[in-house]
């Protein structure tokens, strides 16, 4: 029989102990996103891969806030995270760190996700838009890629949150040596 396990049997990590684990070199950048469900939900899934960090932009809301803290159920306290006023300043502040820049979009040219080919010393920001407009195109201007998830029904987009957890599932398992194995 497969019989569930309890949440003690998890071996989950303590705060303490998360906040000492190296993270994955990914940071989650949100450009101008309205929903505080979708921005916890992020923060969610951002503990659940461990990755670096999340970065707030422009109207993007910010915890603390009950509605945030209702999808996030405390990974705010746990995932690391900025706020930049525009979208672009955070941009190419991380652009001047290193990181390579992957704007999530449906443009022109863009490289389907599982088409990545990332190397495991690479440092990453992907860049999620907002709900109802995307991406900025001064943001996908900048970016050193655009990258879509390819999608085959009648709608031609998915819930942020959704698509962050997707993403994320791709680089962590080129970017995760514990995955990529």
């Amino acid at each position: 029989m497969n019989t569930k396990r309890k949440l003690w049997e998890l071996n989950r990590l303590s705060a303490e102990e998360f906040s000492q684990k190296e993270k994955i070199p990914i940071v989650v950048l949100l450009d101008d996103l309205r929903s505080f469900e979708n921005v916890g939900s992020v923060f969610r899934t951002a503990d659940a891969f461990a990755i670096e960090e999340v970065v707030l932009c422009g109207i993007t809301p910010k915890p603390p806030h009950r509605e945030i803290h209702k999808t996030a159920l405390g990974a705010t306290e746990t995932v690391a995270w900025k706020y930049f006023s525009t979208t672009l300043e955070a941009v190419m502040h991380y652009k001047n760190q290193g990181y390579s820049i992957f704007s999530v979009e449906q443009a022109s040219r863009t490289q389907p996700l599982h088409q990545l080919n990332l190397s495991t010393s690479e440092k990453v920001v992907l860049v999620f838009g907002n709900e109802v407009h995307g991406v900025r195109q001064d943001v996908v201007d900048a970016s050193d890629a655009v990258m879509e998830i390819p999608q085959f029904g009648t709608k031609h987009s998915l819930n942020v949150s959704v698509c962050v957890g997707i993403v994320l599932w791709e680089f962590s398992t080129q970017l995760n040596p514990a995955l990529s194995s």
